[in-house]
This record gives C-alpha cells, structure tokens and sequence, in this order.
C-alpha cells in the first residue's frame, strides 16, 4: 500500500490493472505525478526463471554467467550514493557477482544443498557491498556495451508503454540490502520489480530546496547532499521539512512504478531484489529544440526568482513579528539611556500638529496619521543613533552625495533583509497602498527632508521591494492624472530625482539578486559570493 507523510501533492494513484498506452500517456504521464501498477510484469517469464529462491541464480548463471559485468563497491554500503567518490566500479564475470548472492543465502541458511560447496574467494568483497545497478538490456544509443541483452527474452515491454522510443532497459540486482541515495533522473522511468521488494519515497521537483541537491555542474548533480535518516540539521536545516514533502510506495514481485522525470526518489531493496527499468524522453524535452533553451533557462530562473521573492516578503507569524512600535521604542530607550531629551520626539509632535492644521483630518485617517509619525520617528532616531550633525529639516544631502549612495548601492546585500528585523518594511507591509499614498504625499509636502533620508539612508532591499509592489498597486487605483501628479510630489522632494529613483530601483534590485542566490542554492546547489556586501552605504 501506499503512504502518505504530509505530502501536499494528491495520494499517489495506485492501479490493480495497468492502463492502455493511450490512458497511460493521457492520464498519468502527462500529469508529470507518479503511479503504481500492480501485478504490471507478474505475467513476465523472468518472474519464475529470475526468481532466486526457485533455481534463478542457476539459470542467470547459466544464461549469461560468462558476461562481464561492472558492479558498484560500495564504501558507504549499504547505501549506494550516485557520487563516483564514495564507490569503485568492479568489472567482474556475472557468475562471480552470482556466486557472491549464493554465498549470502548460504550465511542466511536459504541456500540449497549444492551451494555448500561454494568456497569464499580471498579476494571477494562483502556482498552487502556490492550491488549490480544499471545494467544494459538495451540501450538505443550504445548497443555495443549491452552485455545483458541476451536476458531480454525473459521480459515483455509492458502494453502501458506501447509507442514508446526507449532510451534504455536496464538490469538491477542487489545480493544484501541496499539503498540507493535520493536522486533524480533526466528521463521517465518504470521500474518493475521482478523478485524482492523495494521501498520507494518520492519528491516532487519543488522539494529541491529540502533535499539540498549536490552542485549543478558536478559528476553527481541529479544526487542529494542529505540522507533521509537523521540529516545533519545544523548543516542542512531545510532537509527537516523533506519528510513532509515525500510519498512512499512498496513494490513487491510484478509491482511497477513510474517515476516522472525530475522526481527525486530513495529505492530500498530487500536481500536479492531484481528489477528491470525502462527510460524514455518525456514529450517535454523531446520536443524542446536546443535554439530555445537559453531562452527557456531564464524564463524558468526568473519565474523561480519571482517565486522566491514573494516568499521573502511573505509576512511572518505575529509572534515571531515585532511591531513597528518596539522598534521605535526600543531606539528612544537607547537613546534615553545615552542621555537624549525627548526634543527630537517633541519636535516630530509638533510638525504633525502643524500638518494636521493644513489637511482636513479626512485627508489623513488615524491610522495613516500614526504611520506617518511611526516613519518620521523612525528616521529621527536612525539619524541620531549615527550622531549626525545636520537636521534633517533644514539640511539637504547634495547630488554628490546622492550619486555615492547610487554607486555604492550598484549590488546592494542588506544584512536586514527580512520583515521581523526591517521596521521600515514591516510598515510598508501593512499600510494599504492608499493610505501609503498619502503618507508619502504628506512627507513630501511637510517633511521633504525626512523623506530623503528615508528613502537615501534606510530603505532596505526588501523594503524597496515592498515599496515598488506598494507603487504598483496605487497605479492600478488610480487613473492617469492623479498617478502622475503623485509621482512629481514624491520625486519632487528630492534635489536629484533621477538620483532617488535610482536608489530604489537599484536596492530592488538587490533585492532580487538576494532570490537569486537563493534559488542557485535551493535548486542548483551553487553558492555565489556577492560582488560587494558594502551595506554600511546605508549610514548617511
């Protein structure tokens, strides 16, 4: 039966009888989702004459005994990694890796009674350690390397796949138990199961994150860096949400799965498994001409990008979310505390006394009024933190200074990239474009200077993300006239406006460049250093 472990996919399907090529192709393959077909190869040949507790080894032995085969050596057996650094390659005679599976029913007393006569060799491994994986039945594009196609009689390409161009049919076969390690392949794949029993968990594509897959451009780069048991969590903290990820299927003698390309999955084999799989080029990659792939490559990279940038900006827990409140008060304690009066906050009371005798109230509701007051006490209180000399209110920074902040900031990575630690975020967050609207109309109005220092000196990647969304949305409310005349207010009240819309499309574009990262990590394995981490560019 099949188990689900929170997985927010549909319940892997499960079908007594296997589907016509036609339902199959429509039904399953085009969904990209895995299913399981029992008894799919129970009318095999190979199921009676393979079987290893009935005379299989015998007959294997006799059939294809003198072919030279390539085993895996496993060091880290009985896991089976795909990283060419933890296993050798170990050509040897089929007989001998027979003879190896022999040797373990013997120590398991299932052996018959002319296996006793089997004598180890010095020189043979461990049979746990040793494991014939992806052996050639037939391989359309290297028909000289398949060795093992003489065992081809014993099967049948199952009706499901009728039509099928395959790629390739492979042989697999493990004397002690074994695990092959969490990866993907780049093709479909229907594994059958010919004798044994194998455990299968799957992953969605999208579970790339949790499982960390090993860098793009490695020999191993379809493989996951974690193991399913016990992750190294202090290395590898996504991998604790893998398991929530994953489906699980059992496969027992005539059972097959298909596994869609892309999915990640982990096979354990029970002692002396056989199973033959079948690969074939999905429809998708078939019909990809290659003149498109570097088109394809930067439309999926910038929807991944997207993606990403939106879970950034996703509003954390109220818990974990401190108010813009705790913020400010927490820099007037530290400030009472250095022995600062309270003339800054003073000050900003009466320039909102001042506004509010200029606007009719319903020109700025309580709600925008306190935002209003939030901000500029929020830019105050960085002001003073940096012991600067000049008021805002009075002092303007020059074009010069605008244009350093504008070349410091080409690649900006802010160290307070996310809302519970970016008060200034943490407002844009919450305001409504409408109310934000008039804030920042407000600011530009009373308080240019003000509005200067916060978009020059603290607006963030993330805020300036935020910002750009906010601006988007009052843009959609407003008609053609009315977004015009905000935008020449708010670029109005900086000395150098192409110097301030520089700043923030610059920092959003930090912003972006930080998903960027984040998506080379999650989904290729790739670290990249960021070509400056100048965030001190920020201090006024």
């Amino acid at each position: 039966m099949n188990m689900t472990t929170g997985c927010d996919f549909p319940t892997i399907q499960i079908f007594d009888r296997a589907p016509s090529a036609a339902e199959f192709e429509s039904g399953v393959e085009l969904t990209n989702f895995p299913a399981v077909f029992r008894g799919c190869a129970s009318d095999w040949d190979a199921r009676s004459k393979w079987n290893p507790f009935n005379n299989g080894l015998d007959y294997l032995e006799e059939r294809a005994g003198s072919v030279e085969v390539e085993a895996m050596l496993s060091r880290t057996a009985p896991i089976f990694n795909g990283d060419i650094r933890s296993h050798e390659r170990v050509s040897m005679p089929f007989s001998d890796f027979i003879r190896l599976c022999k040797q373990l029913m013997i120590s398991k007393g299932n052996g018959s009674a002319e296996f006793a006569s089997i004598t180890p060799l010095p020189q043979d491994p461990v049979p746990g350690q040793i494991y014939l994986a992806q052996f050639p039945i037939l391989n359309d594009e290297k028909e000289e390397k398949v060795q093992l196609k003489i065992l081809r009689q014993d099967i049948q390409t199952p009706s499901l796949l009728g039509g099928k161009s395959l790629s390739s049919i492979n042989f697999w076969m493990n004397s002690a138990h074994a695990r092959s390690s969490t990866h993907y392949d780049p093709h479909h794949n229907l594994l059958c199961v010919v004798s044994g029993c194998k455990k299968v968990v799957l992953w969605p594509p999208s579970a790339s994150p949790s499982l960390y897959p090993m860098p793009i451009y490695g020999e191993a780069s379809n493989h996951s860096s974690v193991g399913l048991d016990n992750p190294n969590l202090s290395d590898y903290p996504r991998a604790e949400h893998s398991l929530k990820q994953s489906q699980e299927v059992t496969l027992k003698a005539g059972d097959a799965v298909f596994i869609p390309e892309g999915w990640f999955h982990q096979v354990d084999s029970d002692e002396l498994t056989i199973a033959v799989n079948f690969w074939w080029q999905s429809n998708i990659m078939s019909n990809m001409p290659e003149h498109m792939d570097s088109y394809y490559l930067r439309r999926i990279t910038r929807r991944l990008i997207d993606r990403e940038m939106s879970l950034l900006v996703s509003k954390p827990s109220s818990t974990d979310l401190k108010q813009p409140s705790e913020h400010i008060d927490k820099c007037k304690t530290e400030q009472a505390e250095a022995g600062d009066s309270n003339s800054s906050n003073q000050s900003i009371e009466k320039g909102i006394s001042m506004l509010r005798e200029k606007m009719p109230l319903h020109d700025l509701d309580p709600s925008a009024s306190r935002a209003l007051h939030d901000l500029i006490s929020l830019v105050h209180d960085h002001v003073n933190a940096v012991d600067t000399s000049r008021e805002l209110q009075h002092t303007s920074p020059s074009s010069s200074d605008l244009a350093s902040e504008r070349d410091n900031t080409k690649i900006l990575v802010n160290a307070l990239s996310c809302l519970e630690d970016d008060p200034v975020a943490h407002m844009l967050w919450n305001l409504e474009a409408s109310k934000l609207r008039d804030v920042l109309l407000a600011m530009a109005r009373y308080f240019p200077r003000t509005l200067e220092a916060l978009i020059i000196h603290m607006l963030s990647p993330v805020a300036a993300e935020l910002l750009t969304q906010k601006f988007d949305e009052i843009d959609q409310q407003s008609g053609e006239e009315d977004r015009s005349q905000f935008y020449r207010e708010f670029y109005g009240a900086f000395d150098d406006e192409s110097a301030a819309m520089d700043i923030i499309l610059t920092r959003k574009e930090a912003f972006a460049f930080q998903a960027f990262e984040n998506v080379l990590d999650k989904y290729l394995g790739v670290s990249i250093a960021s070509p400056t981490t100048n965030i001190g560019s920020m201090s006024p």
